[in-house]
């Protein structure tokens, strides 16, 4: 193994893999959103390019979303960059700290909340800066404090860090014209000059029939539905060829709300807000009964009951739970012990990754935290199981602190097993995995490769896809991969249109590397 030696990089640290290398002189030509998959370095060519620009006498500004991340990087940054002051900074401290710290330092790691609003309040500016780089760049659409940051970056090169930007190409353009992209750097994990450094991921999707108790309850308010949805039609909200899914549902509602913010005061447009927000709240229903569990269904439900029972509660609300085919579905759920399949499924997996091998690390995700719950409960009952649980902050969730807690005691072994919601998807630094299960497939394929990223990291992994036959799940699995599949070929495209037939999506060792470092 040969390592980097360049000015600016701590030697004997960073083994050196030519595809980085190549990608990194290719962002120094050009502002690049580079996309490279969980695992393969992102960070180290980050390292390449600042090392550069600092080298150059120029400052870096690293932007990460989250305090934790902040923490992550400079932690890497500060032990990998030499002859350099490397500090890390965010909106808890006061301003004039904040001033401080950009002045004081060639590479500043910071949440993109502080510096926005710094810079829009003229705390400072960027002169000096010659590189400033997006961690998690998917997320700079709409008004989020990427996009303030870089209206103050004119003339500065740009460098976008990214697992999976999306093939929603307009996103992609989205983000590439708010962050001022100008050429896309791509790999996959079968480029040939990526391939030696990958250690394969074994995809298994694990089917599992509904029992008939979850399907008695589907039954009666799947019926309701179809009843709501012919109301719709006849009140024409609805395309003679849409079928019955939350993504026509959000649209009926978004047009209503037009028509109403336009005056319109009609009939229509007050029953077609009733009738929609039932049908959000049915959907809602049938996919925790198919997906999820009775657990997650009961809870629920609970909530519709309550609501309805308030004097101010939802109109809506109120209706769908006087319904005799909701109270036949409560009356189920109210009643039953059973679980869904996937619990048990999860359980069995689980039990013999350990029994095979107790040093084991495994992680599964779950869309709701009510699922966390019910899977931590039942795998701490597994022999040799000790179970964490990683979830966001919002509602009394984990704080930022104690989320790298979990995973500081997951890398050392405290935990063999940990459950995650999103919040384990993006970015954060987790021990490398045995397996990854996925409790429900995610119709996102950015969220797709983000978890399966989290195994086969440094030893060839396994991921898990739990799929309730005949439900949604079949739905946002065939999704999810025929955007994936369509990805690569539109960022190939974009950048072609981006590059105006000048640079293009870099194919391996078709970058000249003497551009990086000027040959040294």
């Amino acid at each position: 193994m040969s390592f980097v030696s360049r000015p600016k990089i701590v030697p004997g640290l960073v083994e050196e893999r030519r595809y980085q290398v190549a990608m990194a002189a290719g962002c120094l030509t050009a502002s690049t959103l580079l996309v490279l998959p969980t695992g393969l370095g992102k960070t180290v060519v980050a390292l390449y390019v600042s090392a550069e620009v600092l080298d150059r006498g120029k400052k870096v500004l690293l932007l990460a979303p989250t305090k934790p991340l902040v923490d992550q990087h400079y932690d890497f940054f500060s032990s990998h960059v030499r002859d350099a002051k490397t500090g890390a900074m965010n909106g808890n401290m006061l301003p004039a700290k904040r001033s401080k710290v950009m002045a004081d330092n060639d590479l500043i790691v910071t949440t993109p909340q502080s510096v926005a609003n710094d810079l829009d309040n003229g705390l400072y500016d960027l002169d000096g800066f010659g590189l400033v780089i997006y961690d998690e760049a998917h997320r700079g659409t709409g008004n989020y404090d990427y996009v303030t940051v870089a209206g103050h970056c004119l003339g500065i090169l740009a460098l976008g860090l990214t697992a999976s930007p999306g093939s929603d190409i307009g996103k992609v353009e989205e983000v590439c014209d708010n962050l001022s992209f100008k050429r896309i750097d791509m790999r996959a994990d079968d480029d040939p000059d990526v391939a030696p450094y990958v250690h394969d991921t074994y995809v298994n999707k694990m089917y599992v029939n509904m029992p008939q108790e979850i399907l008695d309850v589907i039954a009666p308010l799947k019926g309701l539905l179809d009843d709501y949805f012919r109301e719709l039609r006849n009140l024409h909200l609805v395309q003679p060829n849409w079928p019955v899914s939350t993504t026509h549902m959000l649209s009926i509602g978004e047009l209503l709300q037009r028509r109403l913010k336009r005056g319109e005061r009609s009939l229509t447009v007050y029953r077609g807000l009733t009738v929609q927000s039932i049908c959000m709240k049915i959907l809602h229903a049938v996919g925790l009964a198919e997906t999820q569990g009775m657990t997650q269904l009961r809870a629920y439900m609970r909530g519709l009951n309550a609501e309805a029972e308030e004097a101010k509660g939802n109109k809506g609300g109120k209706e769908l739970v006087s319904r005799e085919e909701y109270g036949t579905a409560w009356k189920i759920v109210s009643e039953t012990k059973a679980e869904h399949p996937k619990i048990s499924k999860i359980m069995g997996l689980v039990s013999q990754l350990i029994a095979n091998d107790p040093n084991s690390k495994v992680m599964v995700f779950a869309q709701y935290r009510d699922t966390c719950d019910v899977l931590i409960s039942k795998l701490s009952m597994i022999e040799g199981a000790k179970v964490g649980k990683l979830i966001g902050q919002s509602k009394g969730g984990l704080k930022q602190k104690e989320q790298i807690e979990v995973l500081d005691r997951f890398r050392a072994g405290g935990y063999n097993v940990i459950v995650a919601t999103s919040v384990g998807e993006e970015g954060l630094d987790i021990a490398s995995t045995n397996a990854v299960i996925f409790y429900e497939p995610v119709p996102s394929e950015i969220r797709t490769i983000q978890r399966r990223g989290r195994t086969g990291r440094k030893n060839d992994g396994e991921v898990y896809v739990l799929i309730a036959k005949g439900t949604v799940d079949e739905v946002f699995e065939n999704s999810s991969q025929k955007k994936e599949d369509l990805m690569r070929s539109r960022l190939e495209k974009l950048n072609c249109d981006l590059s105006h037939g000048g640079l293009r999506a870099t194919e391996a060792g078709q970058m000249n590397l003497g551009l990086f470092g000027g040959g040294r």
